[in-house]
Parts: structure tokens; sequence; C-alpha cells
């Protein structure tokens, strides 16, 4: 049996160093190129002009859905002034559905399936909505950290409790995203290989499971992108109200 933690390789495809440091275009690159074109060509398909004056074409329903979903969830998290932000939740929740349903396709790459890049986008949010909270309240968004009516002679115990709790939002949102697809694809993988191993008859059953797991993961791929975009709202909403 092939061991399955070999799909998670990174591989070099075209060597590249800028003052000493390596930014090599890799297999993980690449796929990530690969969902952020595939985005873009939807979208674009799907603000044609004159959409509503006919029969809408299957981009321009995937786009008009896709759009409606991230706005409400905006919407009833954050209050409709934090539309502004909108591009920026479904920025992040387009790429990690587009990232997590294209590693499902047979001999692509997972690049979600790394804790390097889900930790990345958790920290791109985790310092971009810390940047807005400040923008909004000044130094009064330190008040985050101890909740309004708490009183004062708990606030040596609630601040440093608060603290742990912010800081630790970047580690959250990205384990629970590189954790639940990693552990997908491995189980994925461990029963294809009993197919091949347990031979025509013996290999009925991980077939059948490998069917189910397949459309398990294809909804889990989904889950995980409107996970990361409803607690990203979660945060935002945070920063802009405080608690």
């Amino acid at each position: 049996m092939n061991n399955p933690m070999h799909q998670f390789e990174i591989h070099k495809i075209y060597d590249l160093q800028l003052f000493g440091i390596d930014i090599s275009v890799t297999n993980s690159t690449v796929f990530m190129l690969i969902a952020t074109a595939l985005i873009i060509a939807v979208l674009s398909l799907g603000i044609r002009k004159g959409y509503h004056l006919r029969q809408p074409n299957k981009a321009e329903v995937v786009s008009e859905q896709a759009f409606n979903f991230v706005a409400n969830l905006v919407d009833e998290n954050c209050g409709s002034e934090a539309r502004r932000y909108l591009p920026f939740v479904m920025s992040f929740f387009m790429l990690i559905a587009m990232g997590n349903v294209l590693g499902m396709v047979p001999y692509t790459f997972t690049f979600t399936s790394h804790i390097i890049v889900t930790f990345a986008m958790a920290a791109m949010v985790f310092i971009v909505i810390t940047i807005i909270g400040f923008m909004h309240h000044g130094l009064g968004y330190l008040k985050i950290f101890l909740p309004d009516g708490a009183p004062l002679f708990l606030a040596p115990i609630l601040i440093p409790i608060e603290l742990i709790s912010y800081l630790s939002r970047p580690i959250s949102l990205s384990v629970r995203l590189f954790a639940n697809i990693m552990a997908g694809h491995i189980v994925l993988k461990i029963f294809a290989g009993f197919i091949i191993s347990l031979g025509i008859v013996g290999g009925v059953i991980p077939l059948g499971m490998t069917v189910l797991l397949t459309f398990f993961e294809v909804f889990v791929a989904l889950v995980q992108a409107y996970i990361f975009a409803i607690l990203t709202c979660v945060y935002l909403n945070d920063a802009l109200h405080l608690h």
C-alpha cells in the first residue's frame, strides 16, 4: 500500500531565489494559481453584461449564489455596515472552497492540507481584523479584553484569559481547516490502497467506502470554507462592535 502521506509532499517545479530567499515555484504554488484562475474565470463569466435580460448560465448562477451566500453571512453576523468588507471575506471563502474541491480531483494537490498555507490565511485575517478594530475604536479597542459589565477586581484574571483567547484565533482557525482536510485525504488514500491490495473480490467494500467518502469529503470541503468564512465574520463583528 502506498504511503498516504506522499500526497502532501511539496515538489519544486522551478527553482527560484531572491536575495538568498527560496521562492521556488512548487506544486502547491501551481495549484494555488489554478484555483485563483478558476475563481476569476467563474466570477468574470458571472458578471457579464445583460445578465438580467436573459436566462443566466451556470457560471452566472454559481457567482450569484456564492455572492449572496457570503453577503448574507456578513449581514447576519456583522450588520449591513460591514458590507465594505465583503470582498475580504468572500476572497477567503472562494479560495478555500475552490482549493478544497480542486484537491478532490485525482492527481491534483490540496494546498489547504498544509498548515503553513492555512496559518498564513488565518494570520492575514487576524492582522487585518485587528487593524480594523483599532481604526474603528482607536485605543478603545483594547476594551475587547475586558467584557462589558465585568467587575474591575476580576480584570487581572479576565484580561489574560481574553488575551490568550484572542491570540489563539489564528491557531485555531488554521489548525481546524488543515487538520480536517488532511485527515479526510489520508482516510481516502488508505481505502483506495485497500482496493488494490485486496483484489477484485475483496476490494468491493473498500471501493464502496471510497465512493461514499469522496462525496462526504466534497461536503466537508465546502463546510470548512463556510466555517472559515463565518468565523472571520464573528471576529469582524467583534472588531466593529466589541463585545
